[in-house]
C-alpha cells in the first residue's frame, strides 16, 4: 500500500509505501538494470517446466552488476561503505496448480558487503507497495542498514511477479496516469463520483483486454510461492526475511504456507490482516488526518516559524481552493504541467509517509502559493512512478492487479456514494478519496485468490513492528497481526511516519539481535521516539 484522484485516488487505499530506507533510489534504475537480464523475456506463454508434478528449482543466474549500479549510488549516504552488486534471473511457474507448465522469469539484486566475516546467509527484503521494486529495496538498504547486518548476511530482493523487471503488468497509459493524477481528489458531488466509476471501469477494462486469464496470475499467494522456490535457489535452510507496509502481508502470507522454513522474519509497519475493506479504508483516512495534524503541529512549533502559518490545514485548504480555480505551474522551464488540487494532495499524502519529508512539504506547498509548483511536483511524481520523461514505472499497474487479486471483496456504487458523503465531514482532506478508492476492484475482470487467514503455526518467532504515528499502516494492524500469529511478538516505536527500521537504536538493536542471533525481544516492548 496504500493512491489519489481519479486513478491516484481509486487506489488511495490500496497504496502502501516505501520505507524511507528504500525510497531514495532513482526512478530510473531499472532502466539501468534492463541491460543485466539474460536473454529476451519470455511471455506467460513462452517457456516450460521439465517437472511433471513440483515445480523444478532454477537456479539463479548471476550476473556483476556494479557497473550499472554504483554510479547511481555514488554521492548518497552510504555508498563510502565496500559493497558489490550481482544482478540475477530465474523462472517460476506461472501456475502452482501446474507446476510443469509454463513460467514466468524473476529479476533480483544481491548486495554483498566486503566486511563481511561468519555469514549466516541471505536476508530477502520487499519495500512495500505491492507494486515496490525489491531489486531497488536491495540497493537502498544496502545503503542504509546497520553495518552489524550487513556484515552477517547478503542483501537480497526481488521484483515481485508483475513489477519492475519481472514481468512488469503494463495496462494503464501515461496519459491516462496524469490525467487520473490531475483530477479531482476529493469527489463528492454525482458528477465527479461519476467520473470515478467511469475511471475505474475503464482501467480495469483494458487491463482484462491487455492480459486477459493472465492477469490474475500476479497475486500475493503465488509470490509467497516464488519466495519459496527462490530460498532453495540461493541453498538457505531457512528464509530471512525483512518487509516493509505490503511487504508484511507477503511475509506473513509465506509464514502461512511454509512456517517450519522461517529462521528470523521482521514485519515492519504492518497491514492489519483482520479488518475489511471499508474498515481498511475508513482507517487509512484517519491515519492520514491524524498524520497531517502531526506535520502541521511540528511546522507551527519551528523556530523560525512556519512557513504556512498559524493553521496549515487552513493553508492546504486555500491553496486546493486557489489551484481548483488557477492550477499552479511550475519553474523548471521544462514542465508543461500546471498543479491542479490533485497534484497537491497527492505530494501532501507523499511527505506524510516520512518525518524528513516535511521540511520539502512545507517550503513547497508556501511555494505552490507564490506561484511555483515544482516541489510538489517532486513529491508527486516521486510517489506515483513518474519519470523526467514523462513516462511512469508499473508501480500503479501492479498496485492494481495484485491488490485486487488478493480479494473478493466488492463495494456497490450506492455504499460508495454514502460513506463518502459521511467521510468527507469526518476527514476532511482523505475522506471522500479514502471511500471513492472502495469501488476500485469492483470492476476488476481477472481471477480472485483471496489471502489466507495467517497464524504460521509452528513457525519461529516473527517480529511484528507498529508505529503509533503511522499515517500509512495505523499501529492497531501491527497489534492485529501479532496477535494473530502463533509465534507474533510485537516491538512497538512511539515515532511519526511509515516504517521504523533502521530509523532509532532502541529498534536497530531489538532487531539487529533478532536477525544476526535470534534473541527475541519480550513482547510488547515500546521504544521511544
Amino acid at each position: 500500500m496504500g493512491g489519489r484522484k481519479v486513478l491516484m485516488l481509486v487506489i488511495m487505499r490500496l497504496h502502501r509505501g516505501f520505507p524511507a530506507a528504500a525510497s531514495g533510489l532513482l526512478l530510473a534504475l531499472p532502466l539501468a538494470l534492463a541491460g543485466c537480464t539474460s536473454g529476451d523475456e519470455p511471455t506467460p506463454e513462452a517457456t516450460a517446466s521439465a517437472t511433471p508434478t513440483e515445480p523444478e528449482v532454477a537456479e539463479i543466474e548471476w550476473t556483476d552488476c556494479d557497473e550499472q549500479i554504483q554510479p547511481l549510488i555514488a554521492g548518497q549516504p552510504g555508498s563510502e561503505r565496500d559493497l558489490a552488486f550481482e544482478c540475477g534471473r530465474t523462472e517460476v511457474p506461472i501456475d502452482y496448480d501446474e507446476p510443469q507448465g509454463a513460467t514466468l522469469p524473476l529479476f533480483l539484486v544481491r548486495a554483498s558487503s566486503g566486511a563481511q566475516t561468519d555469514p549466516i546467509g541471505s536476508l530477502m527484503v520487499n519495500p512495500g507497495g505491492p507494486g515496490g521494486s525489491g531489486a531497488d529495496a536491495a540497493i537502498g538498504l544496502a545503503l542504509t542498514l546497520p553495518e552489524d547486518v550487513l556484515n552477517r548476511f547478503d542483501i537480497v530482493g526481488f521484483d515481485p511477479r508483475g513489477v519492475g523487471l519481472s514481468t512488469p503488468v503494463e495496462c494503464v497509459p501515461a496519459d491516462l496516469k496524469d490525467r487520473a493524477i490531475a483530477a479531482e481528489p476529493r469527489p463528492t458531488t454525482a458528477e465527479q463520483l461519476d467520473d470515478v466509476f467511469a475511471l475505474s471501469g475503464e482501467i480495469a477494462d483494458g487491463c482484462a483486454e491487455e492480459y486477459g486469464d493472465a492477469l490474475g496470475t500476479f497475486n500475493t499467494v503465488d509470490t509467497a510461492r516464488d519466495m519459496e522456490q527462490l530460498r532453495q535457489a540461493l541453498g538457505e535452510d531457512q528464509l530471512n526475511f525483512l518487509g516493509y507496509s505490503y511487504g508484511t502481508t507477503l511475509g506473513s502470507t509465506y509464514a502461512e504456507l511454509y512456517p517450519d522454513r522461517v529462521r528470523a522474519m521482521v514485519l515492519d509497519a504492518a497491514v492489519d490482516p483482520d479488518t475489511d475493506a471499508i474498515a481498511d479504508a475508513e482507517a487509512s483516512a484517519a491515519g492520514f488526518e491524524a498524520g497531517f495534524d502531526a506535520f502541521a503541529a511540528n511546522c507551527t512549533s519551528l523556530i523560525a516559524g512556519c512557513p504556512l502559518g498559524d493553521n496549515p490545514r487552513q493553508f492546504v485548504e486555500d491553496l486546493l481552493a486557489q489551484a481548483a480555480t488557477t492550477p499552479i505551474p511550475s519553474s523548471d522551464p521544462e514542465e508543461t504541467r500546471q498543479a491542479t488540487p490533485g497534484v497537491i494532495l497527492t505530494a501532501v499524502q507523499a511527505a506524510l509517509y516520512d518525518t524528513a519529508s516535511w521540511p520539502q512539504l512545507a517550503q513547497g506547498l508556501a511555494a505552490a502559493q507564490a506561484g511555483d509548483a515544482t516541489a510538489l511536483f517532486s513529491l508527486a511524481d516521486d510517489y506515483s512512478g513518474r519519470l523526467e520523461d514523462g513516462t511512469y514505472s508499473n508501480l500503479l499497474d501492479a498496485n492494481l492487479a495484485i491488490n485486487c487479486a488478493d480479494t473478493e471483496e466488492t463495494v456497490e456504487e450506492e455504499r460508495v456514494r454514502a460513506l463518502v458523503a459521511e467521510w468527507s465531514a469526518e476527514y476532511p482532506l482523505f475522506g471522500a478519496g479514502s471511500a471513492a478508492g472502495l469501488y476500485t476492484c469492483s470492476t476488476w475482470d481477472a481471477e480472485r485468490t483471496p489471502l489466507p487467514e495467517r497464524d504460521a503455526e509452528g513457525s519461529a518467532p516473527i517480529l511484528v513492528i507498529g508505529n503509533q504515528g503511522d499515517p500509512v499502516t495505523p499501529l492497531p494492524g501491527a497489534v492485529d497481526l501479532a496477535e494473530d500469529l502463533e509465534n507474533g511478538v510485537l516491538l512497538t516505536w512511539q515515532g511519526q511516519g511509515h516504517t521504523a527500521y533502521p530509523k532509532t537504536d532502541c529498534v536497530n538493536a531489538a532487531v539487529n539481535a533478532y536477525l544476526i542471533d535470534l534473541v527475541v525481544p519480550a513482547d510488547g516492548l515500546t521504544c521511544p521516539a
